[in-house]
């Protein structure tokens, strides 16, 4: 049976909070919104755009939220999707980890739209087996635990030979829901704290760490 890792794009691939935040404030500005704190805006990265704004400004409507979702997706698509940066090492994992036998995926809540180009941009596309995000319009298959259900299913991985692997609570949370373990990293948007809140299997602090970690949770 092939051993499968789901690998978090923002925050574990990459670092993207220049282009989100911005696209984030944009949004912010077309729905006449008062503007949050950078920090408060970084904590938009992760979680689905519907549940941060539904968190930040409980006041809005669902149509609301569905306008606000196109305008972050406009800004987003038009400048801010290739503002990011991979994290030093993360290629040379991904090597180490291909090379090792893994079957290596992105489970992301980028719509599959975005996160097809934004890969396809930095050429990691021979690193991955499957890449799998949100609907566009984040009605239907948005949370982490449901694009991670649905990766499982289109690659046939099995919960005992898959760990999910990301920064955000979310990121544990999909791997719990869908009974995978789960691999936390403190270097992107998370932190130690919040990664041991929501359960995670095993925690690491860079990306050179991973191999072993992935080693040791699978053996």
């Amino acid at each position: 049976m092939t051993n499968q890792l789901f690998f978090d794009f923002d925050g574990t691939i990459a670092n993207s909070e220049q282009g989100i935040v911005n696209a984030i404030k944009y949004m912010v500005d077309q729905l006449n919104l008062p503007h949050l704190t950078d920090a408060e805006y970084r904590t938009f990265i992760g979680p689905t755009l519907t549940s941060s704004l539904n968190r930040y400004f409980p006041e809005l409507t669902e149509d609301q939220v569905v306008t606000g979702v196109k305008a972050y997706q406009k800004s987003y698509g038009d400048t801010g999707m290739f503002e990011m940066t991979l994290y030093p090492n993360i290629e040379r994992i991904l090597t180490q980890l291909k090379d090792a036998g893994y079957r290596l995926n992105v489970a992301s809540t980028k719509t599959e739209t975005v996160l097809t180009d934004v890969v396809e941009h930095f050429k990691l596309g021979h690193y991955f087996e499957g890449l799998y995000g949100a609907t566009i319009d984040e009605r239907d298959r948005s949370s982490k635990s449901a694009i991670l259900a649905y990766g499982m299913q289109q690659s046939g991985a099995m919960a005992d030979h898959t760990i999910m692997i990301g920064d955000r609570y979310t990121d544990m949370d999909g791997g719990t829901d869908n009974h995978v373990k789960t691999l936390g990293v403190t270097y992107g948007f998370g932190d130690a704290a919040e990664l041991r809140a929501a359960e995670a299997t095993a925690i690491v602090t860079a990306p050179l760490e991973i191999p072993d970690a992935v080693a040791e949770l699978l053996k």
